[in-house]
C-alpha cells in the first residue's frame, strides 16, 4: 500500500512539474512563441492553453505507468504462507526457481499436501508435480523446508543429511514446538498466496 501511495505522489509531482515547465521556458520566463500567443490573449490564458496541450499528450502515458507499477507492487506483496494443520507458521522462503514454481501452483488457490511421518525426524508429502530443483548435500535442522526428488515437500522437526533443494525455514517455532506440531502423527500442510 505504501508503494501505491508513493507512486501516486510521484505521478502528481511529475504532472505538476510538466505543467509548470510547459507554461514557461528555461529560467521561468515565457518563450518567444508563448510571448506571441500572449499578445493575442491574456498571459494567464496563454499559459493555461499551452500547459493543457502538453498535458493531454503526456497524461495517458503517466497514467499507464502508474497503473502498471500498482499492479507490479500488488503482485510483489503477495507472500507464500504456510499452515501446518490449523497453525500458521512464519517462513523465510528462499529466492530460487523451486519457490517461484511453488508460488505459481498457489496462484489459483491454496495447495494442500497430505504429509506422512518418516524416520522420526520429518514429515514428507507429494506436491503432485515436479518442480525445478538444485539439490545439494544438506544437513537439516528442525524447521527446515526442502524439496526432495523434485516432487516431495519435506518439513523437519529433527535433523538429517541428504541431497535436497532448500525451500525455506520456519522462523517462529523452536525445535520443541516443531516436534509438537509434526511429531504426533500425519499432518496436512496448506500453502497459500496472501497479501
Amino acid at each position: 500500500m505504501k508503494k501505491i501511495i508513493l507512486n501516486a505522489a510521484a505521478l502528481f509531482t511529475a504532472i505538476c512539474l510538466l505543467a509548470g515547465c510547459s507554461a514557461t521556458g528555461k529560467g521561468g520566463t515565457q518563450t518567444g512563441s508563448q510571448t506571441a500567443s500572449a499578445s493575442q490573449s491574456s498571459p494567464e490564458t496563454a499559459r493555461q492553453t499551452e500547459g493543457e496541450g502538453t498535458m493531454s499528450h503526456i497524461l495517458p502515458y503517466l497514467e499507464a505507468q502508474l497503473s502498471s507499477k500498482t499492479t507490479e507492487s500488488e503482485e510483489a506483496e503477495k507472500m507464500l504462507q504456510m499452515k501446518i494443520g490449523d497453525t500458521a507458521v512464519a517462513v523465510s522462503w528462499e529466492e530460487n526457481g523451486s519457490v517461484e514454481a511453488l508460488k505459481k501452483l498457489c496462484e489459483n488457490g491454496p495447495l494442500t499436501i497430505q504429509m506422512s511421518m518418516y524416520g522420526g525426524f520429518e514429515q514428507v508429502g507429494r506436491i503432485g508435480q515436479s518442480l525445478p530443483r538444485n539439490d545439494s548435500q544438506t544437513t537439516t535442522q528442525a524447521g527446515d523446508i526442502v524439496l526432495y526428488s523434485g516432487d516431495q515437500l519435506v518439513v523437519f522437526y529433527g535433523s538429517n543429511s541428504w541431497a535436497y533443494t532448500r525451500l525455506g525455514r520456519i522462523t517462529d517455532k523452536t525445535a520443541q514446538e516443531m516436534t509438537k506440531l509434526l511429531g504426533g502423527g500425519d499432518v496436512m500442510i496448506t500453502l497459500e498466496l496472501k497479501q
